[in-house]
């Protein structure tokens, strides 16, 4: 007890409010509740917001039939290592384009399936509607290059065009496919700049080895 003014005892705090039953540590308590409830539901809506079907082990794939292109290339118009002459080598990245894009397709359906994920509502459209328009542009452009007979930027314009597909589709998927086509971009850009007997194996390094790396990162982070 403690005497205060007047003669009049007082009483000592109530025990119940000390320690971590005090209103300060409850109103903390509650706070860091709040924090960490409104942390998962925002990480819950961006998840739901997000096209998460991109494939890892299909990227992969993708990236080694890239590798064996670019050899089989190299072996046709050839002129040491990757480097190559002419543009007869370019049929083969022709004939692989229809392949990557069956591998990739099937990957994503079969990963989309796995995580209950529709392909064409919802994060999955707007991804495809993104990733779209740059691809069909590229085909228009690559047609009228080559009957103007400018083979030798198509290498960079794949890799520049396909890249910008990636980056606006990746927009609405996780973070790490818009930082992959931002790499395609840097590669198709390089390949603009440099000769182009270095249009192979920098597609090489493209459509192969960013395929290949990004690949294994999404799997590792995001499931196959």
């Amino acid at each position: 007890m403690v005497t205060g003014r007047g003669g009049r005892e007082l009483s000592e705090p109530d025990e119940r409010w000390k320690g971590e039953g005090a209103p300060g540590r409850g109103v903390q308590t509650l706070h860091g509740q709040a924090m960490d409830n409104l942390r998962y539901i925002r990480e819950t809506m961006e998840r739901a917001s997000s096209f998460t079907a991109v494939p890892g082990w299909g990227g992969v794939a993708i990236g080694m039939t890239a590798m064996a292109a670019a050899w089989l290339a190299a072996w046709v118009g050839g002129s040491g290592g990757l480097r190559v002459t002419g543009h007869r080598w370019m049929v083969i990245w022709w004939w692989e384009l229809p392949l990557a894009l069956a591998i990739g397709g099937l990957a994503m359906k079969r990963k989309a399936r796995a995580v209950s994920l529709k392909l064409l509502s919802g994060p999955g459209r707007k991804f495809t509607l993104s990733l779209a328009p740059p691809l069909v542009a590229g085909a228009a452009l690559s047609m009228a290059l080559v009957r103007a007979g400018s083979h030798g930027v198509l290498p960079g314009v794949w890799l520049l065009l396909y890249g910008t597909g990636v980056v606006t589709g990746g927009a609405f998927s996780v973070r790490v496919v818009p930082v992959m086509g931002i790499s395609f971009m840097g590669v198709g850009l390089l390949t603009l700049l440099l000769p182009v007997e270095w249009g192979n194996l920098l597609m090489a390094i493209g459509f192969g080895g960013i395929h290949i790396l990004f690949g294994l990162i999404i799997a590792r982070r995001h499931g196959g």
